[in-house]
């Protein structure tokens, strides 16, 4: 994927817990639930103890993130995201993916408050498409201004207009 898109960045650093999709060995989807992030342009995310999802990824890493907004008081459709791409595993390094992550889950400065726990898995998923409703989406933002009504501030209608 060539640019991320700021808003994107935003939503996802929102502390919004991931949902995995990956393929079992029979093609069917299996979910996992993570805290999720960008560094750089790959979303990053770790497991301590989950080896089947290694497997899962090193077989096929192909995955499916998706993202929902926490609240909305808008009209238009409830924010989510969806991004899928490429994952690689790396042995290894749990921690401090979970310290990395914490910043958005805990608050700033915060490290992972479990010290004592296996190296784990890394998984570094290159992006291959961004979807979903949220600001990121042209139409999803023409329908959340038109849920909102005319502004009470018409220098503010007329900025949204340009």
């Amino acid at each position: 994927m060539n640019t991320i898109p700021e808003s994107v960045r935003e939503f996802v650093a929102g502390g919004l817990w991931a949902h995995v999709a990956t393929m079992n060995r029979h093609g069917e989807p299996h979910i996992n639930l993570c805290w999720a992030g960008f560094d750089g342009d790959e979303i990053v995310f770790a497991s301590f103890f989950d080896a089947k999802r290694a497997a899962r990824l090193r077989r096929d890493p192909r995955v499916t993130l998706s993202f929902q907004a926490k609240e909305y008081d808008g009209g238009a459709l409830f924010p989510y995201l969806v991004v899928s791409g490429h994952a690689s595993v790396g042995e290894g390094g749990a921690l401090a993916v979970m310290d990395h992550l914490a910043q958005w889950y805990i608050g700033p400065g915060a490290t992972y408050p479990a010290r004592d726990m296996p190296s784990g898995w890394t998984f570094r998923v290159a992006i291959d498409k961004i979807y979903g409703q949220g600001p990121w989406n042209d139409r999803w933002v023409e329908m959340d201004r038109a849920s909102r009504g005319p502004s009470t501030e018409p220098q503010l209608d007329a900025m949204l207009e340009m």
